[in-house]
């Protein structure tokens, strides 16, 4: 069993996108999680931290892109995203804090 904090480290914060709206109507919650976080590390916390039970985790990275910042190339951040997918009569309501 995992520390809060700990569990806080592994998700970042939810993600409010158009898409991931659209994954709520299947009863599924998207969040920005570490980059070294594995699909059991992100079932535990989900389930730990707002008591919920976790039907599937699936994971995706998106690469960083290129982006000229005042001038000068950069690139963004690579992040990883976890579509939690959540069992029947499981909610998550991300428009509140956690």
């Amino acid at each position: 069993m995992s520390t809060k904090a700990e569990l806080y480290d592994v998700i970042r914060k939810p993600i409010i996108t158009e898409k991931a709206t659209m994954a709520s109507d299947s009863n599924a919650v998207v969040f920005e999680v570490a980059m070294s976080a594995n699909k059991p590390q992100i079932k535990e916390a989900v389930e730990t931290l707002f008591g919920v039970k976790v039907k599937a985790v699936n994971t995706t990275i998106t690469k960083g892109k290129v982006k000229r910042f005042r001038g000068q190339l950069g690139t963004r951040n690579d992040v990883k995203k976890a579509y939690v997918t959540l069992e029947e009569g499981n909610t998550i309501d991300v428009t509140t804090g956690l």
